[in-house]
């Protein structure tokens, strides 16, 4: 019989791990989910028979359950936006077999499947809201067997057990929802061997989600307020108003300030800003925005986390250098949505060296200042 199962204290202890780290992460890449499926195990009849006729009896007739539900729930940390780890626990059912011999007598035999995973990921993004991704994993099976027969068939060890590690392949398609929701489907291989002796396969085809922790909701700008009544028919004195002044907006190459995929500044990306708070600190400004971009390559959720966390980088250096209070400083990220490139310029959706330099003027960060009013 072809089939999987593992032990749940290893799945267990690792998402426990993970679990213990979620509340460290904000706009992070820890995740965790869930799929549910069917699974699939091909039973050996052959060997069944073989087995059967060695204790001295036909077979007459074999039927098999090679079909069940099976579910998995998973957690893991996104490294970037084409490798991550995952640890899951997985539940791939029950598969049985009923054999009808001569001498009279029936055996059957069925086998449960319970078990932890460890998998690599790597994703690869074709749109900038579906991936692909595959799998390789290790997993730690226990198998679990039951045999009973009647008439003249009388199994020697009823209920056989065993344990021990091996792998599994898997292959999927991945759809962002919203920034910290996404829809998984995908195909798995577990390798297994059995209780008795058999090796073998079984394969889940499920679908899931899959939760993005420490997303945060993207702020609005601030506004002015309205005006709550009408001026006073008495005239006025005349009063001295200060001219604001003029708005001040300076665009920075993210590739100058961070390293590619990154979001901690760079020593010369330190200088610019530093060049840039003295010019902010001379004027009396009351509102500063600062806005990640970053190109169309990758998972939108991704690129939103990655464009949010630059701006955040950039304010709190900006904050320190000119004294300005972080409160006249709004951060916000806002992915690939505002490109400055076009598709005819720059073609393809493949990370190429060729396209991933020609989307360089889409990586950037906005700074724009504006006076009182």
């Amino acid at each position: 019989m072809k089939t999987i199962a593992v032990s749940g204290k290893v799945a267990l202890l690792a998402l426990t791990l993970i679990a213990s780290r979620i509340t460290l992460a904000q706009n992070s890449g820890w995740y965790g989910g869930g799929n549910l499926g069917q699974s699939h195990a091909t039973i050996d009849d052959g060997r069944i028979r073989g087995g059967l006729q060695a204790g001295g009896f036909a077979t007459s007739s074999i039927n098999n359950d090679e079909r069940d539900f099976g579910y998995k729930v998973f957690g893991g940390y996104q490294f970037n936006r084409y490798f991550a780890l995952e640890a899951g626990y997985f539940d791939l059912g029950k598969f049985s077999f009923h054999a009808t011999t001569i001498p009279a007598g029936t055996l059957d035999g069925s086998l449960k499947l319970k078990g932890g995973n460890l998998d690599a990921v790597g994703l690869l993004p074709i749109t900038g809201d579906f991936s692909i991704f595959g799998r390789v994993g290790a997993t730690y099976a226990s198998t679990s067997d039951s045999f009973s027969g009647s008439g003249a068939v009388r199994p020697l060890d009823p209920s056989p057990s065993k344990r021990g590690f091996n792998y599994k392949l898997g292959l999927g398609l991945q759809y962002q929802i919203t920034q910290a929701l996404a829809m998984r489907g995908e195909v798995e291989r577990y390798r297994i061997n059995d209780a008795v002796g058999n090796r073998g396969d079984i394969d889940l085809v499920s679908v899931g989600l899959l939760y993005r922790f420490g997303q945060k909701s993207q702020p609005a700008s601030p506004t002015s307020p309205e005006p709550v009544g009408p001026a006073p028919a008495a005239p006025e004195p005349v009063a001295v108003v200060p001219v604001p002044p003029s708005p001040k907006k300076v665009t920075l190459s993210a590739d100058s300030l961070f390293e590619f995929d990154k979001a901690t500044l760079s020593s010369s990306g330190r200088q610019a800003l530093d060049k840039l708070a003295t010019e902010l600190r001379g004027g009396n400004f009351d509102a500063i925005t600062v806005t990640g971009h970053t190109d169309r390559l990758g998972p939108y959720a991704y690129n939103l986390a990655l464009s949010t966390r630059r701006a955040e980088a950039v304010k709190a250096a900006l904050v320190q250098s000119s004294g300005i209070s972080a409160s006249k400083v709004l951060a916000r990220g806002v992915d690939g949505s505002n490109p400055v490139t076009n598709s005819s310029e720059c073609r393809g959706t493949k990370a190429t060296k060729r396209l991933i330099a020609c989307l360089a003027p889409d990586r950037r960060v906005d700074v724009e200042a504006t006076g009182i009013r």
